[in-house]
């Protein structure tokens, strides 16, 4: 299974306060179809702080099964609670996904030296292959290179980072130190492409919940060699990517979905509606780009 390209961190779709099955499945097809390279559910994205364990399963499973092997698939699987994280990549694997996607224990604010021990007990407890997801916006904890490379080189199945703090030079530094062949995805849609440009591999994305397509052959031209084509659909994709941020992820991007007649626009508290100035303001960005 290869990890590279563009990624979709999906959202979850709810109706009448339950997973909504149907629109789930036909995100996931249409994403394949659009030519995502990967797909990754109960993220940050996907709504998973307000999800049971069961919830996580079930998506997790629906994900699987409806990807078919047709993509990767790696579920977001983290917590504060190492035990948590552990039953929860228990679920991922016994749903059949290809990988977990790990948060850094957010609140905590482990030391280094707790954050290694995390991931020995995660790979100790649930062996699979991991992704370390560092976000330090949502955890308050920024992974610092040098702790990271040496996560990566005295824990195998961690085998890749998200690496969402959009700075370019930490990035540079991370993948530096990094054991040869360790995958560095970018968790930030705005620097894909700057990542690229110094030996990431791809991203884990949210605009590509809406622009799968953009966001592949962006990441496709790149490694072609055609980097016009790539700085082309960067510059097209911007917008987008502002509009995305315009409140708090993921409730741009789920309400741009709705205007999509993708699903129901739907949330759990506490996350609330796109204020209403905001949603004109969204809703015009979409039309102007040929979203809807």
């Amino acid at each position: 299974m290869t990890f590279q390209g563009a990624f979709t961190a999906l959202v979850t779709p709810f109706k009448d306060g339950a997973i909504d099955q149907n629109a789930y499945r036909e995100l996931i097809e249409w994403q394949i179809e659009q030519g995502i390279d990967g797909l990754v559910p109960c993220g940050t994205t996907g709504e998973a702080a307000t999800m049971t364990h069961e919830e996580q399963g079930e998506a997790i499973k629906i994900c699987v099964e409806q990807a078919k092997g047709r993509v990767p698939v790696i579920a977001g699987a983290g917590s504060n609670n190492t035990k948590e994280a552990v039953y929860l990549t228990v679920l991922a694997k016994k749903a059949g996904a290809d990988a977990t996607l790990q948060i850094t224990p957010y609140y905590n604010k482990p030391t280094p030296q707790g954050l290694l021990e995390h991931f020995k007990a995660l790979s100790k407890e649930a062996s699979m292959p991991f992704f370390l997801y560092n976000v330090p916006g949502r955890t308050g904890l920024n992974a610092q290179p040098e702790t990271i490379a040496r996560i990566a080189r005295e824990v195998p199945d961690v085998i890749g980072v998200k690496e969402a703090t959009g700075n370019l030079e930490q990035c540079s530094n991370l993948i530096e130190q990094c054991p040869e062949g360790f995958i560095v995805f970018s968790g930030d849609d705005f620097t894909v492409l700057p990542l690229l440009s110094i030996g990431g591999h791809g991203a884990i994305s949210v605009v590509s919940n809406i622009a799968p397509k953009l966001m592949s052959e962006m990441c496709a031209a790149y490694r072609a060699g055609n980097t016009a084509k790539a700085k082309e659909i960067h510059y097209k994709l911007q917008p987008l990517n502002r509009a995305m941020f315009i409140e708090t992820n993921p409730i741009p991007v789920k309400t741009s979905l709705g205007m999509m007649g993708k699903l129901e626009t739907s949330f759990r508290l506490p996350i609330v509606p796109l204020l209403p100035e905001n949603e004109l303001e969204l809703k015009n960005i979409l039309k102007d780009n040929g979203i809807i």
